[in-house]
């Protein structure tokens, strides 16, 4: 069957078999392997994409239920090339070490940000209990989410020396995630 949607802000049209997840048809039939195949089954939280600006586990979509919709990956993020502020201070700060957890641990910051539930630790970390991490010990990457949230974040330049954003609030790029 034919699917056509809108990944990264550009049309897609994939020829996939019914069953095919979402997750399937990113990395098989679009080539997109920045959403993580990790558990299968919806709940490590590798595979989280935007799905018409709301955070899915792609691994749990079948792939006929996007028709017409908005997919966007953590690598829809960038804006001219420079990370999201998020991901920025993932990288900064040491919140990223074998890189498998953080394309659903930046989709799913950038939500909770968004929708106000990271106001507090205990919130980012509620907020972040449907991604798994087996590296870090979540701390670094509550700590960025904060940072995010606060207008904090840092991010690194082309010669990986780390920089201060600069931006108050350090919102989200428009179009990105849920919300106005």
């Amino acid at each position: 069957m034919t699917v056509r949607f809108t990944l990264n802000g550009e049309p897609q049209r994939c020829e996939v078999p019914p069953h095919w997840t979402l997750l399937r048809m990113l990395r098989d039939a679009a080539g997109h392997t920045d959403a993580k195949h990790g558990c299968g089954e919806g709940v490590c939280g590798a595979c989280a994409v935007f799905l018409d600006g709301i955070a899915v586990n792609s691994c749990s979509v079948l792939a006929p239920q996007v028709e017409g919709a908005t997919v966007e990956t953590v690598g829809g993020l960038d804006r001219d090339g420079d990370l999201h502020p998020l991901q920025a201070e993932l990288v900064a700060s040491g919140g990223v070490q074998c890189g498998f957890c953080t394309p659903g641990m930046v989709i799913s910051g950038i939500e909770a940000v968004r929708l106000g539930a990271a106001g507090s630790e205990a919130e980012i970390r509620h907020s972040l209990a449907g991604n798994l991490c087996r590296c870090t010990g979540y701390g670094k990457i509550v700590a960025a989410v904060g940072a995010y949230r606060d207008g904090e974040a840092t991010g690194v330049d082309g010669d990986g020396v780390r920089t201060t954003d600069g931006a108050p609030g350090a919102a989200p790029a428009p179009e990105v995630g849920i919300g106005p």
